[in-house]
């Protein structure tokens, strides 16, 4: 057994026993390998951009950025790739940890990439008119090309206006930006790491005095300015500092969230939605997850009166939605509380849609609100290309609750050919959680998924 097994090895086998759980809500995206989670509040709505790990990597292989999006804390919509490093016409590969911030009604994407020109990391900054992309990039040149550990980038507006970019591996930076936001003003400025700030790093490591490896993340609350970080040495966990500047002297407060789950780094995103805080992490949650193959997942975040935030655990996510979700509009296959045997992808024809690729897997979408008038019809566009015997029940509840219908899915010879049914189901009134199961006995994938919309 080698050292990040012997490391990891308890650590795994309790996360897979948390999973089976059917509570879970963690990892909040189960439909692919997702990391470096980027919340973004836009009005009433909360965006979440994430990396993306590729399956069955054993390096960290990132090719496009995600975005999700919801308003109740625990149905996640997938709207998809937004961006990719091809958005750079500079850069060579590797997505990595982005954020997307908000000003002026225009969203600016604040990408570290690698460069054609000397095959080292750079970061870029992409633009768009709406948070769902398409993202351009205006400058056709990075935006920071340092040579001082530039990934991991992290923007900030304060409320006179001035913007800040932190980033960095191993050490931490910062710049002001301009109001234009794809320039910047001044010097590069090198964050103190003292211990003081970041806290002693174990061992004796004169390269990396502090425990700050990467990951930097600005917030502030209140007049109290935050920068949570992923602190070594591997596995990662997450610490934060406070300051009443936004740029420092920052007070190390100790270890946010302990190293736990099978993904040896950690990346922190804190966000304030409809009255709460949130703290996005990833970690290898997923079946064949680990520190290549990474999943987003999110924990309330609570503050004491002083200031600090109240140490956290990974858990099985958020109990409770902030609201109901409305059966009788259109709702894409791709919003999803919690699935299994579920991957998505998407295509010219419909966009984002899921496949059912193992017989009894299933999506589960929680608090539907059927009201009292209730619902009888239900109406859903599907597809396969098996020829007999593949069906998707829709139940309430459970996996083994009341059953609502049944659809026979009829083949249409690929996902860019799709029916458009509707079925008779028994009368449902009330909040549930509602369950779509897809059954074929044939292996590859069993269906394609793209919307429901129910009806009375």
């Amino acid at each position: 057994m080698n050292k990040l097994n012997k490391i990891f090895g308890v650590q795994a086998v309790v996360l897979c026993l948390f999973l089976q759980d059917a509570a879970a809500q963690n990892p909040i995206v189960q439909t692919m390998y997702t990391a470096d989670p980027a919340p973004l509040v836009y009005k009433d709505k909360l965006y979440l951009y994430t990396s993306h790990d590729e399956d069955q990597s054993t390096w960290f292989v990132m090719d496009d950025w995600k975005l999700y999006t919801t308003t109740d804390m625990v149905n996640w919509t997938d709207h998809g790739a937004v961006a990719s490093y091809k958005t750079f016409d500079w850069a060579k590969g590797d997505a990595w940890a982005i954020q997307v911030i908000e000003r002026g009604g225009k969203f600016y994407l604040y990408a570290p990439v690698t460069t054609k020109a000397n095959n080292g990391p750079a970061i870029g900054v992409a633009v768009s008119d709406s948070p769902y992309g398409p993202f351009i990039d205006p400058l056709g040149k990075p935006l920071v090309r340092s040579g001082k550990g530039d990934i991991d980038p992290t923007v900030f507006i304060d409320d006179d206006g001035q913007a800040y970019l932190y980033w960095g591996n191993p050490f931490n930076y910062y710049v002001k930006l301009n109001e234009d936001m794809i320039s910047y003003s001044g010097e590069i400025v090198k964050v103190p790491m003292t211990e003081a700030s970041f806290g002693k790093r174990p061992g004796n490591v004169p390269e990396r005095p502090t425990s700050y490896e990467e990951g930097p993340w600005l917030y502030k609350r209140k007049n109290l300015y935050y920068l949570l970080w992923a602190g070594g040495p591997l596995p990662e966990h997450l610490g934060y500092s406070t300051s009443k500047s936004p740029v420092g002297p920052w007070e190390n407060k100790g270890t946010l969230m302990a190293t736990e789950g099978r993904s040896f780094t950690n990346h922190a995103g804190l966000v304030d939605y409809k009255g709460k805080s949130y703290l996005f992490y990833h970690n290898g949650g997923l079946p064949g997850g680990g520190g290549f193959n990474r999943s987003v997942a999110v924990e309330t975040a609570e503050f004491n009166k002083d200031g600090t935030i109240k140490p956290l655990k990974m858990s099985k996510g958020i109990e409770k939605g902030l609201e109901t979700l409305n059966p009788y509009r259109k709702t894409e296959a791709e919003t999803i509380a919690f699935s299994e045997g579920v991957k998505a992808t998407q295509n010219e024809e419909v966009g984002v849609f899921v496949n059912a690729v193992k017989n009894d897997g299933y999506i589960k979408v929680r608090d539907v609100d059927f009201r009292d008038h209730g619902a009888t019809k239900l109406t859903a566009r599907i597809g396969t290309t098996h020829h007999s015997g593949v069906t998707m029940e829709v139940r309430t509840d459970s996996k083994d609750g009341k059953l609502l219908g049944t659809f026979k899915v009829p083949l249409t010879g690929g996902d860019d050919r799709w029916a458009l049914l509707t079925t008779d189901i028994q009368k449902v009134t009330g909040v549930h959680d509602l369950y779509f199961i897809f059954k074929g006995d044939k292996p590859g994938r069993i269906m394609y998924f793209d919307y429901w919309m129910f009806s009375r």
